[in-house]
């Protein structure tokens, strides 16, 4: 996972690099909780562009990281949804709470 903070705006990006399953997932949310008690962002971005797969796993983990995140007064956006997951993202119903963006 690749993770950029720019401090003017709060705002800290974490591109995901993997695919997100049951092994990985536990990897990327120690490390986003990691940046996030770190820099105490505004808002925390996942850019999903170089998912190709992700199962209940990922949605568990982007869910914990948004009930973290409006704990300390801040948001969570998904941009750089491939169709197939935000079929997934769509079904889970978490797109009511975090949106979806498209941002190349």
């Amino acid at each position: 996972m690749n993770v950029s903070y720019e401090e003017k705006d709060k705002l800290l990006l974490l591109e995901i690099t993997e695919e997100i399953d049951h092994h990985t997932s536990e990897k990327i949310r120690r490390k986003a909780d990691y940046e996030i008690t770190r820099y105490m962002p505004r808002k925390v971005i996942f850019d999903f562009s170089h998912v190709t797969f992700m199962d209940s796993a990922g949605i568990g983990m982007v869910l914990g990281r948004y009930k973290m995140m409006k704990m300390l007064g801040g948001s969570v956006e998904i941009i750089n949804v491939s169709p197939m997951l935000k079929k997934v993202f769509e079904m889970s119903g978490i797109t009511k709470i975090c949106p979806l963006k498209e941002v190349s």
